[in-house]
């Protein structure tokens, strides 16, 4: 049967990240993707422009709808939108009984604030819940760093974009320390807008589908990279990857 992966997050009417790099990660790797949108963001390639919540009893409404009658083998979270919000999801889904991959949002590529100082204090509970959160650096200094942030998560994908150097390594770290490591050369290129909502899902797909956590990171980490590099060079800044292009993948 076909992995049914329920995407939790904003949108981005770019298309480069949010729910639409998550349906369109989802639907390349051979899922089905539903969504519950958490915020409608005003967004291309150069920033965000403006960010509107979807009311904590809409976002509900949503996941209801799905799980009661479609069903859910994982759940992705991304973009969270505001601290009941956060409360709210973690509630309901903590009786769906999926895997759960938590991208914890707080800034966009372009540098833009996506959730402020209650939202992020809200991650607590939906970081205890998820079978891996998948923070960038700068997201895990504002979780307080590595120490406190492994207190917190099941697991933790400490992802290493945003560090200086030509090798990009990736860390999957839980309370007992580093479970595993992969490191690959980083490819340079200004279309890395929607890297983590799109390595997030792909994770989320690969557990859905029933491969183990480090089987789903490693397939996740080849989709991204073949995404990078298939980028179509759209818009003036940050712009989107190009997942449509890795359908041929053998991932």
């Amino acid at each position: 049967m076909t992995a049914r992966i329920l995407i939790i997050a904003g949108s981005d009417s770019g298309g480069g990240a949010g729910i639409q790099a998550d349906v369109k990660t989802v639907t390349m790797l051979g899922g089905h993707a539903m969504t519950a949108i958490t915020a409608i963001t005003a967004q291309n390639t150069l920033g965000v422009t403006a960010v509107h919540p979807v009311p904590a009893d809409m976002v509900i409404a949503q996941i209801d709808a799905v799980a009661s009658d479609i069903g859910v083998d994982a759940i992705k979270i991304g973009m969270i939108g505001s601290a009941e919000t956060a409360a709210r999801v973690a509630d309901r889904i903590s009786h769906i009984g999926a895997p759960i991959v938590f991208d914890p949002v707080m800034v966009a590529t372009s540098g833009a604030a996506l959730a402020d100082a209650q939202t992020i204090a809200a991650f607590a509970r939906l970081m205890e819940m998820a079978t891996l959160t998948t923070p960038n650096l700068p997201e895990l200094v504002a979780l307080g760093g590595e120490a406190q942030a492994v207190r917190l998560a099941r697991h933790l994908l400490v992802k290493g974009g945003h560090a200086q150097g030509d090798i990009l390594i990736d860390r999957l770290v839980d309370r007992t320390g580093e479970v595993m490591r992969w490191e690959d050369t980083r490819i340079e290129t200004a279309h890395t807008h929607g890297t983590g909502c799109t390595l997030a899902s792909a994770i989320a797909t690969g557990l859905g589908q029933g491969l183990t956590l480090e089987e789903a990171i490693a397939r996740a980490r080849q989709f991204v990279r073949a995404a990078l590099l298939a980028a179509p060079g759209l818009g003036a800044g940050h712009g989107p990857m190009g997942h449509q292009a890795v359908r041929d993948l053998a991932l």
